[in-house]
């Protein structure tokens, strides 16, 4: 059976169940901010029930959303990066010596995510450790690469530092699998429950989480990239409009995610049906979102509990 949509994103995993339906185990909440047009979406799990249901860990996964994050003015980041930064310091709790964790290859510009807000980042922990500066939390960071490069699991790299660093907390960034064009680079998701990095594209490495690390694992990530039967099932919903109600509509209507989800793979078979593909403006959104990422850490180091 080919697999549902590909997805790293709570939110569209959410929605591909019906969506007048109560899941037990599982609470969604919406807040839409009207002065700069930010959506942020709460999803919460709860149990294992409703975390079989939706496909991720039990947790907590914030979504945040806005399409002016696509444009290019420069002074636009600060509401993401506000509503970032607030619910990135909510999740930290107490936890007071942060390593940041810049995933993916920096070769590849939609997988340079992680290593590109590393590089924004103000880290203080050889500062602090000389006392040359005194801040509220201890940053260190480090862009592990990816395993064609180093020959190592990502996982074992960070279990390496971690030994030798002694953080509270690990942050992980890297980019994520869209199942809906809609939201490619402009969505930011933060979530409690740490990341299997490559899921969304299916190059399953080991998880990166509590369990595995020793600590909790904050995980932010950005859709950059979309599978071509995605874009065929989005393509889907436009033809069966132009169609009108009819027979042919009603019957595909019908269809379950995961139908029409094979129908897509089918119809660009044998070729595309793995292929993921990114916008063609990829090279500047990478470095926008990648800014407003660093700076929403930044904060934490002006802010005072």
């Amino acid at each position: 059976m080919i697999s549902m949509q590909r997805t790293d994103l709570a939110v569209e995993l959410r929605e591909e169940l019906d969506t007048r339906e109560m899941i037990e185990g599982v609470h969604v909440s919406t807040k839409i901010n009207r002065d700069n047009d930010v959506k942020e979406t709460r999803i919460v799990i709860h149990s294992e029930e409703g975390a079989k249901k939706i496909g991720k860990p039990m947790g907590t996964y914030i979504t945040i959303e806005s399409e002016e994050l696509r444009c290019s003015d420069e002074d636009y980041h600060e509401p993401m990066s506000d509503s970032l930064y607030r619910h990135l310091k909510d999740m930290l709790g107490g936890s007071r010596k942060i390593l940041v964790a810049g995933l993916g290859n920096r070769a590849v510009t939609p997988d340079a995510l992680g290593p590109m807000v590393v590089d924004n980042l103000y880290v203080t922990r050889h500062l602090m450790k000389e006392n040359i500066v005194t801040c509220t939390y201890e940053i260190s960071a480090i862009s592990p690469g990816v395993m064609a490069q180093t020959g190592m699991e990502t996982q074992e790299i960070l279990q390496g530092v971690i030994r030798e660093v002694h953080p509270d907390i690990l942050v992980v960034i890297d980019a994520l699998a869209a199942g809906n064009s809609n939201r490619l680079n402009k969505t930011i998701q933060l979530a409690d429950t740490g990341i299997a990095p490559g899921s969304g594209v299916g190059n399953h490495r080991k998880a990166i989480n509590e369990d595995t690390m020793g600590m909790k694992v904050i995980a932010i990530g950005v859709p950059t990239v979309i599978s071509v039967p995605a874009i065929v099932d989005d393509a889907m919903d436009v033809m069966l409009e132009a169609f009108g109600r009819n027979g042919t509509k009603q019957a595909i209507e019908e269809f379950t995610e995961e139908e029409r989800y094979q129908l897509a793979c089918e119809m660009v078979e044998p070729y595309l049906a793995n292929m993921f593909v990114t916008p063609k403006n990829i090279d500047e959104a990478i470095k926008r979102i990648s800014f407003t990422i660093s700076e929403a850490i930044n904060r934490l180091l002006h802010s005072y509990n």
